[in-house]
């Protein structure tokens, strides 16, 4: 994994100035296995399947609070304002903070999402197109 690369790939996530799935190509591209999205710490981490690893600051100034239940509906309701009309990655935060998130995990490989909640909720959303091997 190219630490600066990636770095910088986390930085566009945060300005929109590469569209989403481009991101995400390059990532992969990168060594990118999954990656970690941790509202509480204000963080990414990368990781590879070699089991290197890269942090980068998710820098948003003024966050809401991470509410305390975990809203399945509304997270749903912000993924696909993502996926169908383009949402900029801070008002996707934003409205994930609001349904309780707490952070989450983006498997590339997997092509899957799984949302944690403060009270150990979850909530997996696959990748637009994929699906469970026994579905």
């Amino acid at each position: 994994m190219n630490a600066n690369e990636i770095a910088e790939l986390a930085k566009a996530a945060l300005d929109g100035s590469i569209p989403f799935p481009e991101i995400v190509g390059k990532l992969m591209a990168n060594g990118v296995e999954y990656y970690h999205v941790d509202y509480v710490t204000g963080s990414f981490t990368f990781y590879s399947a070699s089991g290197a690893a890269v942090v980068a600051p998710l820098t948003f100034e003024k966050l809401p609070s991470i509410a305390e239940d975990f809203d399945v509906g509304a997270l749903k309701a912000a993924i696909l304002d993502s996926q169908q009309h383009g949402q900029k990655f801070r008002a996707f935060c934003e409205r994930a903070i609001q349904a309780g998130v707490q952070g989450y995990i983006a498997y590339l490989r997997g092509k899957r999402v799984t949302y944690f909640g403060r009270q150990g909720d979850q909530h997996t959303e696959w990748f637009p197109g994929a699906r469970p091997h026994d579905a």
